[in-house]
């Protein structure tokens, strides 16, 4: 998935049931607290990394990585020194 273009991403998150897909771009060393979204998510990591923390299990994202995440599942995301770029598709 590493050669994905953000076109590539738009249509196969759509054709799998996702209804909106967007840009976005995180501060360096931002740190969001533990939330929740009403929406799944499936993520790519264009730039920069960032570390997801789900209950005890903390993930270390950096570009070229990709994960999803159910709607409602608790969180806590950690952004690196210069921030994160990533492109994020939405089932609402």
């Amino acid at each position: 998935m590493s050669t994905l273009d953000f076109n590539e991403f738009t249509r196969q998150s759509l054709d799998e049931g996702f209804d909106e897909v967007l840009v976005r771009e995180w501060a360096p060393s931002l740190v969001l607290d533990t939330h929740t979204h009403h929406f799944a998510v499936s993520v790519y990591v264009e730039r920069g990394e960032y570390w997801l923390t789900l209950e005890h299990e903390v993930k270390h994202l950096k570009a070229g990585d990709h994960f999803r995440l159910a709607r409602d599942i608790p969180h806590a995301e950690r952004y690196g020194l210069e921030g994160a770029k990533v492109w994020v598709a939405r089932a609402n």
